[in-house]
């Protein structure tokens, strides 16, 4: 399902702005009030991909809002997965993105939660409970930080910007690791931050904070309210090869915009290296 980048004509009504909001700050409280203790840690197919309860308890939160005022929308939801409506509309929800920081005390996680109507991405928010900050991007009503307008950076070159990426949970399996793109790009860029979030990692190109990320493989829940936040701050956001990006598969090149041809022609050159 491809999310084009083109803005429409479709309204989006106050309501699903306001409950995503919402769930999202609940959700966050629910986070931070158990931030620092020990959790109850279980994976998903391998070591390094956890899941707690508290990703469990927040998904819930964010569902019980959601199904409250819309339960005839569709939803994909990190850990619970898939559950169809009768509506246009589909939630994509990541409760707690970051887990593997939270679970070992380290204040760079978040909540993530977007809207599509149609396939396309409608509300983006997402909420980091350290900082207490609330990113919101509406299409075509553009993206705030605490309901102060966010604007994308103005580095003019891929040598001069500051990066991000992270890497798959699967690491020492995965046929595309990373390792050689952060290798290439490391070298052609001021630096490269990993923070452990993707969803933060978007937010802060929206923000300016950072002027481009990129990452190989990721779910629709880990990148959806980012995109739309870029989008909305006046950044591009493709796949890595350049293509519209698609939360079916989603991987992720997102830039400022000046850096971003040459972002994807670095990743281009490296995905060509045998």
């Amino acid at each position: 399902m491809s999310s084009a980048a083109v803005v429409s004509s479709i309204p989006v009504s106050d309501s699903f702005r306001d409950v995503a909001v919402e769930a999202a700050l609940q959700a966050g409280a629910f986070l931070r009030s158990r931030f620092g203790a020990r959790h109850d840690i279980s994976y998903k197919g391998s070591p390094t991909n956890l899941v707690t309860e508290m990703d469990r308890g927040a998904e819930t939160i964010i569902l019980d809002a959601i199904h409250a005022r819309f339960p005839g929308h569709a939803v994909l939801a990190e850990e619970s997965g898939a559950r169809s409506g009768t509506e246009p509309y589909r939630w994509i929800v990541d409760p707690l993105d970051g887990t593997t920081n939270y679970a070992h005390g380290l204040p760079i996680y978040c909540v993530s939660i977007a809207l599509e109507r149609h396939g396309e991405l409608a509300v983006g928010v997402l909420y980091d409970p350290s900082r207490d900050e609330c990113f919101v991007a509406e299409r075509g009503r553009g993206a705030t930080l605490n309901d102060a307008p966010l604007r994308v950076s103005a580095t003019p070159t891929l040598g001069l910007s500051l990066l991000g990426t992270s890497y798959p949970n699967d690491l020492r399996a995965a046929p595309r690791n990373n390792l050689a793109e952060h290798a290439a790009l490391i070298q052609r860029c001021r630096s490269v931050r990993s923070l452990g979030s993707a969803a933060l990692g978007l937010a802060a190109v929206a923000a300016g904070r950072l002027d481009g990320y990129w990452e190989q493989r990721l779910g629709a829940w880990d990148i959806a309210a980012g995109a739309l936040l870029i989008r909305e701050a006046g950044g591009t956001v493709t796949a890595v090869h350049g293509a519209p990006l698609d939360l079916a598969a989603p991987t992720i090149a997102a830039s400022n915009g000046p850096i971003h041809s040459d972002l994807l022609q670095a990743l281009k050159e490296v995905a060509a290296t045998p």
